[in-house]
């Protein structure tokens, strides 16, 4: 069961969580893209949150069709690294989700995360909906209010409908589980969303 893989060789079952990385999903669940910079410690984030069915890391915001992860690197795909989050409204709020993304990482640095800069590292919230959309927007002006308290520079985050998005290759898959002490650039910047 754990090594089962799809039709492009990625891993179809979540290494912690036992559930599908790739659809059908269960129809009452929501699906959400999130760009924290490096996707593994962004993703490790996101499957330890109550509620969450799934997570995979891929791409998505860029240029081309399929990129690999050399290509998105390159810059010249202008995709982002980001982590599809499949969760269960009944049991966590998209708010609370939205909390773990915005106190995870540091949204006002542009095109990069901590020591990781390129595109592909921006911050980004991409859903698949105008009322998740417009939740998303506000979520950023009321976490800007925090950061302004603060003296902390302006949110570069982008707020979007959701791009196409890409698998990335299987050894990217919930790297920090089968690798625990890999790398994780992640950080916030201290300041509670609320």
């Amino acid at each position: 069961m754990w090594q089962s893989c799809d039709e492009e060789g990625v891993m179809s079952i979540h290494t912690v969580l036992g559930s599908n990385i790739r659809p059908p999903f269960p129809e009452h669940c929501e699906q959400v893209l999130l760009a924290m910079g490096c996707f593994w410690g962004a993703e490790r984030k996101c499957w330890q949150l109550p509620g969450v069915y799934t997570t995979a890391v891929g791409y998505a915001g860029g240029t081309t069709e399929n990129p690999s992860y050399q290509e998105v690197c390159s810059g010249l795909s202008g995709h982002a690294e980001v982590v599809l989050v499949v969760y269960d409204p009944r049991q966590l709020s998209f708010d609370n989700l939205l909390k773990c993304f915005w106190e995870g990482h540091n949204p006002t640095q542009g095109m990069r995360q901590g020591n990781d800069i390129g595109s592909q590292y921006r911050s980004g919230i991409y859903v698949n909906n105008a009322s998740l959309l417009a939740q998303a927007e506000a979520s950023k002006q009321r976490y800007q209010q925090q950061l302004n308290k603060q003296g902390l520079p302006a949110i570069t985050t982008e707020v979007l409908l959701m791009p196409s998005f890409y698998y990335a290759e299987d050894y990217h898959q919930q790297y920090l589980d089968k690798n625990p002490d890999g790398y994780c650039g992640l950080g916030g910047v201290g300041v509670e969303y609320c």
